[in-house]
Order: C-alpha cells, then sequence, then structure tokens
C-alpha cells in the first residue's frame, strides 16, 4: 500500500517538474499564458521541434532537459506531504540538500521506525505537537551514535599487551567509515571543508594529509578545525553517499595566527614548514607564502573515540583513570615502557621499545622527574638510524624533502600497561654548537626536542665522521610531577 502511494507521488512529482509550477499555483505567476491556449498547446510545450518523444519523455515520464523544476517553487504542505512517507533515514539525506528541506525535515515528527515507540509517545503526557523542531532527529542521530559506539567498544576491547594499545585500530576505522576533515574558518565566518587526500597508517599513529589548489587566501583565515567525520549509515547495505548525513567530531582546534617565524621547523627550495600544536604540519609555498598542504599527525591511542565519539564543537575526553591500589612509596616513578618511533610517512629510520624505566627524583623540586632512556656515556646503549631524517611532502604542483625534521611518536606506558603519554608530532633536528665532551668529538652532534602539557623529549643525534653513519646517543623524558599526582593519585 505504502509503495503504491509512493509511486502516485512520484508520478505526480515528475509531472509537477514538466509543468514548472510558480510558488503558489498555476494563477501565481501574473504573464504566463502557456495553459490559456487549450490542451493542443499545453501538450506542444513539452515537444522539441523535429525530434519524436522518447518512451518516458514528457509530463508523466522523466522532465525534459529544457523544463528544469525547483523544489522552492513547491509550496511547504505538498513537501511535508512527501517527506511524510520517508524513514528516519530518508530524512536525514533529504536535511543535507538544501536549507529549506533541512528545516522542513526538521519538522516532521515520524522520525521513530518503531511502532510500539510510536503507541508509546501517543499516550504519553506530552504530546508529539508539544515537541521542539529536530527533537525526532536528535533522537535518532543519538540512537544511531548509541549504537555505533557499542559496536567500536567492542572491536577495541583487545588490548596488545606489547603496545598497550588496541589490536584492531585498523577494523575499528573500517567499522565505523570514519574519514577527516579541515575546516578552514575566515575572519568574516565563512567556513571551507577539505576532505582528507592522503592517509597512512602506522602501529602508533595515523599521518592525514591536504593538498590541492582551492586554498584560500592565508590572509583571510583565523583558525583552522581538525574533524573526524563519520557516516550516520554506514552500515547500510550500499556505500554511504558523498554528501549524506555524516556526523563530525571535533579533534582538535588551531588557530592560524601562530604560523610564525617561532613555529618554523625548516624549509627546501619551494616550501616552509610550521608545526601548530598537537600535531599539526602546515606547508606554505616560499614565493606565496600561501597554503601548500597541511598533514595532522595523530596517535591511535584513543583515535577512533577522538574522531567519532566527540561533537562539531566539544572534543571526546577520555575517561579518568580508574583508582591504584598500590601504596608503595615509588607508586608512579618506576615500571614504565617506551616505545618510539622517528619516521615520514611510511618510511621509518627508528623502531625501538625500552621496558623498565624509573624515573630520576633530583629535579622534583622543580616539579619534574627523569626517564634516562639512553646515556650518553654508555656507548653499548646507542642506537643507530636506518637511512636519513627527514620529512617528505607532497603538494599538487611539487614534492620534495626537508632534511632537517621528522615524524616523532612516543608511546610511554605505565606499570600497569596503560597508556600515560602518547604523541605524534613532526619535530625539527638542529645542529648544537659543538661537542659537549671528547666521546662527541668524533662528528657532529645534533638534537631534538619536544615539550607539551605532560612533559618533554630530548634526543640527542652523532653523526660520525669519516662513515657518515647517525646514531642516537641521547635519549631522555621528563614527566611533569602534576600529571603524575593526577594518574597515580599520589601526592609528590
Amino acid at each position: 500500500m505504502a509503495t503504491r502511494r509512493g509511486r502516485l507521488l512520484q508520478q505526480q512529482w515528475l509531472g509537477l517538474q514538466g509543468l514548472r509550477l510558480p510558488l503558489g499555483g498555476v494563477g501565481a505567476a501574473p504573464g504566463s499564458d502557456r495553459f490559456r491556449r487549450g490542451p493542443d498547446a499545453w501538450a506542444a510545450a513539452f515537444r522539441t521541434p523535429g525530434k519524436q518523444l522518447a518512451p518516458g519523455d514528457g509530463p508523466w515520464g522523466r522532465p525534459c532537459p529544457h523544463c528544469p523544476a525547483w523544489l522552492d517553487s513547491m509550496p511547504a504542505e505538498i513537501l511535508l506531504k512527501i517527506l511524510s512517507y520517508l524513514d528516519a533515514a530518508a530524512l536525514l539525506c533529504v536535511g543535507c540538500v538544501n536549507r529549506r528541506l533541512y528545516h522542513l525535515a526538521n519538522d516532521k515528527y515520524n522520525w521513530r521506525a518503531d511502532p510500539a515507540q510510536k503507541a508509546a509517545e501517543s499516550v504519553s503526557l506530552l504530546s508529539v505537537e508539544d515537541r521542539d523542531a529536530g527533537y525526532w532527529k536528535r533522537q535518532c542521530v543519538a540512537k544511531r551514535m548509541a549504537s555505533l559506539r557499542a559496536a567500536l567498544a567492542q572491536v577495541l576491547k583487545p588490548v596488545n599487551l606489547y603496545t598497550g594499545l588496541p589490536e584492531k585500530t585498523k577494523e575499528a576505522l573500517r567499522v565505523s567509515g570514519v574519514g577527516w576533515v579541515i575546516v578552514l574558518r575566515e575572519q568574516s565566518g565563512r567556513e571551507h571543508v577539505l576532505q582528507h587526500v592522503d592517509l597512512f597508517l602506522n602501529d602508533s599513529s595515523v599521518t592525514v594529509a591536504w593538498h590541492g589548489k582551492a586554498w584560500p587566501p592565508l590572509a583571510t583565515l583565523a583558525a583552522l578545525d581538525l574533524c573526524g567525520v563519520v557516516p550516520l549509515f554506514a552500515d547500510w547495505p550500499k556505500p554511504p553517499a558523498k554528501h549524506g548525513p555524516r556526523w563530525r567530531s571535533l579533534v582538535a582546534r588551531y588557530s592560524l595566527r601562530d604560523v610564525t617565524d617561532s613555529a618554523e621547523l625548516g624549509c627546501d627550495r619551494f616550501v616552509r614548514l610550521f608545526r601548530l600544536d598537537p600535531g599539526l604540519l602546515v606547508g606554505l609555498w616560499k614565493r606565496e607564502e600561501e597554503l601548500a598542504f597541511v598533514v595532522a599527525n595523530l596517535h591511535v591511542s584513543h583515535l577512533v573515540e577522538r574522531s567519532v565519539l566527540g561533537s562539531a564543537t566539544i572534543p571526546y575526553e577520555p575517561p579518568p583513570p580508574g583508582a591504584r591500589s598500590d601504596d608503595s612509596p615509588e607508586c608512579g616513578l618506576r615500571g614504565y615502557q617506551l616505545h618510539v618511533d622517528l619516521h615520514s610517512g611510511d618510511a621509518f629510520c627508528l623502531c625501538s621499545t625500552f621496558c623498565n624505566l624509573s624515573a630520576d627524583t633530583g629535579g622534583m623540586e622543580h616539579g619534574y622527574v627523569t626517564l634516562v632512556v639512553i646515556h650518553a656515556q654508555n656507548s653499548a646503549e646507542h642506537l643507530p638510524l636506518i637511512g636519513e631524517v627527514g620529512l617528505c611532502w607532497r603538494a599538487e604542483a611539487a614534492d620534495g624533502c626537508v632534511k632537517s625534521c621528522s615524524i616523532m611518536d612516543v608511546t610511554l606506558l605505565d606499570e600497569y600497561g596503560k597508556p600515560f603519554w602518547c604523541f605524534s608530532s613532526p619535530v625539527r633536528v638542529r645542529a648544537r654548537p659543538g661537542p659537549r665532551d671528547s666521546a662527541r668529538a668524533a662528528g657532529r652532534t645534533s638534537c631534538v626536542d619536544y615539550e607539551d602539557a605532560a612533559g618533554a623529549a630530548h634526543v640527542e643525534l652523532l653523526r660520525v665522521r669519516g662513515t657518515g653513519e647517525l646514531f642516537i646517543v641521547g635519549l631522555e623524558l621528563r614527566l611533569r610531577l602534576a600529571g603524575i599526582n593526577r594518574w597515580f593519585g599520589t601526592r609528590y
């Protein structure tokens, strides 16, 4: 019965497309004489001179190409009647067409697909008419997101005992259908939404890139939002429509006014590279000082939740750590495990794990403790790097590699195997003024530094004179006591 009514409405709609009804009905537009010439002239309006109509053309088939129709020309009552036959998924798709259909779809109260729920609501103290516009739409979206949350919780439950991270991050990304966009906000309030172009998935991080020719002028931009986007109906048999209904989750927000010389990491003959915390790499053309590309470096710890379970304005906040049962005086100062990578996209020059690290409490009076991972005086701990350190980039018009930069991933687990401090960020390799001791006089020294609200990382590099080999001869982390006390419930 519903299918028959739908076909009848489809025929009526196609006929209206051919007739090009003006807003308000047939007589609403003065000067229109199409309907004053009789049925022969009315039928001739659908014919092309010298051409026979194909089956299905004309007022009751598909509309003729020279007879366009506009949804805005239809009365709201007719559109609401058509929308009343659509289910929740179709209403969400219709709401993506334009502003008018968005508001009309919000006014519909048949977002519920469960007849039992409809019956329960019909006897509720608060009638359907008392619901505000968009109530049922919000309920539908909330149910879809709750279903997706439950599905992701099952996929992300298994944890790799070696890395402390979920084992099935790739499967979770596939199940959710998540992608990433950047929202460029002009000072005037206008927004530009760009879909990601390239993506590299590593064991501990995801690198997402945007490049092309459609960048707005940098001088007009004020901010950049990095968001995860997920289709609301990813479990449909058909692939989600490109412009279908999607949920947007804010991952991070950046001010483009911070793209200054103090944030510059390095350059080559084409571009200058800038870092915006957390983990965003911005490339500017040297000549025009305009955007060439944007690269986001995302650590996989809570990545799926941050990309799916936040909102368009509020990022996802992971739950606080549970209570610790360890009352020993060294709680929070021992048993750490570190995994560190240096890479450029999918090309790695370092991938190492260090276990059973203990903190040096000598800097407690300054508000931090130090984890010495590689001692400079112990040559047996020094690590060689594979290949050369560099950061490769690609834009629409060119590509290249900046030798003084790299991407560093750090995963620090506590003594219980839980991720305590994780980040993925572009870093700068800068030369040191000179060797500090005789051991380093054998070559040129350089260092890498990173710092955020949780701590700081310092890496020292040595390029051996003669052979040109590159070694890590020093690595230490500094952890803020405030973060340790908050995580472990201590009072250092």
